[in-house]
Formats: structure tokens, C-alpha cells, sequence
């Protein structure tokens, strides 16, 4: 497991090293590069948001929440809504557009936990894996 995560912190430095010298080879201005940078932003920060969403496939054919993280919703859903307010207030689309979306999932998975939370068997011990594998041809 330690050396997975190193790997993992690894690859986040090449990235951001790659970024980094992309944004200055390609973008000489200031305001280029800014537009640069945000729009990288604004597509890594809709796919934080959206990550959670990954588990509602599951959700939903299960009908059961037992594995979906309902405090990250709940954080998503405020934090993308106090920074769209905040975008609105300044009219900047960069915080506005991705916060927007994140204040829309966690809205989508509260609901989703709101909808499933009664059909849910809490004493049930498989886990999300087990659930989403299909039963091998040995068991058969």
C-alpha cells in the first residue's frame, strides 16, 4: 500500500511538472497563461466533484446507500454552493462553472440517499466489489 502511494505521489509531480511547462512554453502573457490555468482548474475540479458520483450505478441497482459516502455529498453540496455564490458575486466563471456542477451532484447523490436510505440492509457484510462482480464461470 506504501508503495502504491508513492508511485501515486510520484505521478502527481510529472503532471504537475508537465503542466507547469506547458503553460510557460505555450502561454507568453500573463492573461494567456491565467486562461490556461483556469480552464485546467476548472476541468479537475469537475472531476473531484464528479468522483463520487461513480458509486451511484451501484446505488441504484442495489437500491441500498450503504456504501455511499452521504458526508462527502453533504460537503459537496455546501462547498459548491457557498463558492457559486461567491462566483456570482465576483462574475467569475472559473469558480462559478465546476462549483455549480458540484453543488448539482451533491444534490443528485443526497437525493439518491434520501430515495435508497429504507430499501438499504445495513447488516449486510458484502462489500461494493462483491456486489458489482458477476459470478464466475467456476461457481456456474
Amino acid at each position: 500500500m506504501q508503495k502504491k502511494m508513492i508511485i501515486v505521489l510520484i505521478l502527481e509531480a510529472i503532471v504537475i511538472a508537465a503542466m507547469v511547462t506547458v503553460t510557460l512554453t505555450l502561454s507568453h502573457t500573463h492573461p494567456a497563461r491565467s486562461m490556461l490555468v483556469g480552464i485546467l482548474c476548472l476541468v479537475f475540479n469537475i472531476i473531484m466533484y464528479a468522483s463520487p458520483l461513480t458509486i451511484m450505478k451501484t446505488v441504484i441497482r442495489t437500491k441500498s446507500v450503504k456504501y455511499m459516502p452521504v458526508c462527502i455529498s453533504i460537503g459537496n453540496l455546501l462547498n459548491g454552493s457557498i463558492w457559486v455564490v461567491y462566483a456570482a458575486l465576483e462574475f467569475d466563471p472559473f469558480i462559478m462553472i465546476p462549483n455549480a456542477v458540484g453543488a448539482v451532484s451533491g444534490m443528485i447523490q443526497i437525493g439518491l440517499y434520501v430515495k435508497y436510505y429504507k430499501t438499504t440492509n445495513w447488516s449486510d457484510d458484502q462489500s461494493p466489489n462483491e456486489i458489482e462482480m458477476p459470478p464466475s464461470a467456476s461457481n456456474a
